[in-house]
């Protein structure tokens, strides 16, 4: 099975620059790293080109104009671009522990989606990081973890039996840490562009494939993912966002109208 790793990112180039650093890590790599960039300044197109230059696996940039927080868009064109037939995507706010892209594959099955978690860093250790360039090995006892502190732990025995029971029915997901087949992706159109402005369409994404049959798998203690601190985000139209997509869940939707069949 081959894998894409799509990255989304917003004019944070010391953060990127961690998150890539960790994908050149990861054992296995995935099989193509796409970073979608919703408008950022051109630092972010010199730093990925930079990175091209001797990246172990093929890495592709898509950039789109800044015109407001259009992260539904990016992901669909990213997508449309992969050629993967399993998509893993994150944040490029993010940096990954070595067998990050082993544990979506291991716990990925036919018919169902998975969502992971992330342990939240401080400023402190985020400025520090960031200062440095360079991700850091952290651990449940890493000083400077501001939340989710439980979510460094790594266990493959454990995440293999929670993965089909934990908070299985919990609405909840983090496009920031996600995997799907991208037949699956294909057949609900992909995100609804309609979201813009921050917060949702993640949600609604994850009803359109439970509407269309598709299961959860919750990814406990693997996949671990670690999150560079930032201000909180605008959440401007977050609460118009959560009540469509739970309209599309209650009323059964499954494809996006406005979604990855315009690329």
């Amino acid at each position: 099975m081959k894998t894409s790793l799509i990255i989304s990112t917003y004019n944070r180039p010391d953060a990127l620059e961690v998150c890539l650093k960790s994908v050149a890590m990861l054992n296995p790599l995935p099989d193509e790293v796409i970073v979608g960039d919703d408008g950022s300044r051109e630092e972010t197109e010199t730093l990925v080109s930079r990175f091209c230059k001797d990246f172990p696996v093929p890495l592709k940039y898509i950039r789109q104009e800044d015109e407001g927080f259009r992260l539904a868009m990016i992901r669909n064109k990213c997508v449309a671009a992969a050629t993967g037939d399993y998509i893993i995507q994150i944040d490029g706010d993010l940096f990954l522990h070595q067998r990050f892209v082993s544990d979506h594959v291991r716990e990925s099955r036919k018919g169902y989606f998975l969502k992971g978690g992330r342990v939240q860093l401080g400023e402190a250790l985020t400025n520090e990081i960031c200062k440095e360039r360079t991700p850091r090995k952290i651990t449940p006892f890493t000083a400077g973890i501001e939340a989710k502190r439980a979510n460094a732990v790594r266990s493959v025995a454990v995440a293999d039996y929670l993965a089909p029971r934990y908070r299985k029915n919990r609405e909840n997901v983090l496009g920031c840490n996600m995997s799907f087949y991208r037949d699956d992706f294909m057949a609900v159109n992909g995100y609804d562009e309609s979201f813009e402005g921050w917060g949702a369409e993640d949600l609604d994404i994850s009803f359109r494939f439970k509407n269309m049959g598709l299961g959860k798998r919750y990814l406990k203690f693997c996949a671990l993912a670690y999150h560079l601190w930032h201000p909180e985000a605008q959440m401007d139209k977050s609460s118009g966002n959560h009540a469509v997509a739970r309209k599309h869940r209650d009323e059964g939707v499954v494809r996006a109208l406005k979604g990855v069949d315009r690329y």
